[in-house]
């Protein structure tokens, strides 16, 4: 496995990472528990996951299989979302975020969290407020690191700023939404990435499943697969995007690769993307996501993919 910064910090993580978004869930702890030791003996050393990932669940499971083995581990995870019906269960105010970690930590069995994101953007809570919450944390031991999630350019500008102005930790990572197919922040967001130093990671990083190829054209989408119900896939599931997939497929066939590899390594050739984080529910999925790190995408590689891609969609 190969490790890079996160961002200008001194942080290493796996270039594959591990998302858990479905651990406690779809997950069962005993296929939790093999994952991450599968995980740990490819070498992938980054697990991200969140507050609200299964109710809590996510963390939860995380904390049981790391018992014993937490300094293997580099461990992310998010607050901000709705994880509560009350006015302040909510939000990257002070007062959540304070009583946010200590649920986590709890949930985690640690007694730090590698990096702290704040989930999304928080319109209402002043950004002095949620970036001194998150130094006083680093200052108190219980955070190493901070990174967002679902901020735009001028949004991060906006915090990087703010943070040099006052001496406080800078922001490391910023989480998008981003893929092959999904490029919206190449204009200004991966610009202001590599001005400030700032790590990328993206998610959905197989545009849902799309990009793994199990969607075919003119047939139904696999039972059980998001493409039966959510939204978000069933956008992709046109002639236009099917004729993408099917063309990535097979160059990705002569190189020796899946389709889900290919995606993955192509991330892996962007400017700032410090690791790429998908979902994991079985060994098998792990596996190939990591095998994407032995693709060394060179820059032609890299161009003619995204030519291939725009092409298509350019119909």
């Amino acid at each position: 496995m190969k490790y890079r910064q996160l961002g200008d910090s001194g942080l290493k993580v796996s270039a594959v990472g591990l998302g858990t978004n479905q651990f406690g869930g779809k997950v069962s702890q005993e296929e939790v528990n093999e994952i991450l030791a599968v995980s740990a003996d490819c070498g992938v050393n980054f697990i991200d996951t969140a507050d609200i990932y299964q109710g809590g669940a996510s963390e939860a499971a995380i904390g049981e299989a790391l018992e014993g083995k937490r300094g293997d581990f580099v461990i992310a995870t998010k607050v901000g979302l709705r994880s509560g019906e009350g006015p302040n269960d909510g939000g990257a105010s002070r007062k959540h975020i304070m009583d946010s970690v200590q649920r986590s930590l709890c949930r985690l069995r640690t007694d730090h969290i590698d990096l702290y994101q704040i989930h999304t953007w928080d319109d209402v809570t002043p950004t002095e407020e949620t970036l001194r919450a998150l130094d006083d944390l680093v200052t108190e031991g219980k955070v190493r690191y901070v990174g967002v999630s679902n901020w735009s350019a001028w949004q991060l500008c906006l915090g990087v700023s703010l943070a040099e102005m006052n001496g406080w930790v800078r922001v490391a990572s910023v989480q998008p939404h981003y893929n092959l197919l999904v490029r919206g922040i190449e204009e200004e967001l991966i610009p202001c990435c590599e001005h400030f130093g700032v790590g990328v990671i993206p998610y959905y990083p197989l545009a849902g499943g799309f990009l793994t190829g199990k969607y075919r054209k003119d047939e139904a989408a696999p039972e059980g697969s998001r493409g039966e119900d959510s939204e978000y896939v069933q956008n992709f599931l046109t002639d236009r995007y099917y004729d993408a997939i099917e063309e990535l497929e097979e160059y990705a066939g002569v190189q020796g690769f899946s389709p889900t590899q290919l995606a993955i390594a192509w991330l892996l050739a962007q400017p700032q993307v410090a690791s790429v984080i998908s979902g994991v529910t079985s060994i098998q999925h792990l596996e190939e996501n990591v095998g994407a790190a032995n693709w060394n995408m060179s820059y032609e590689e890299e161009r003619k993919i995204r030519g291939m891609v725009e092409r298509v969609l350019k119909g």
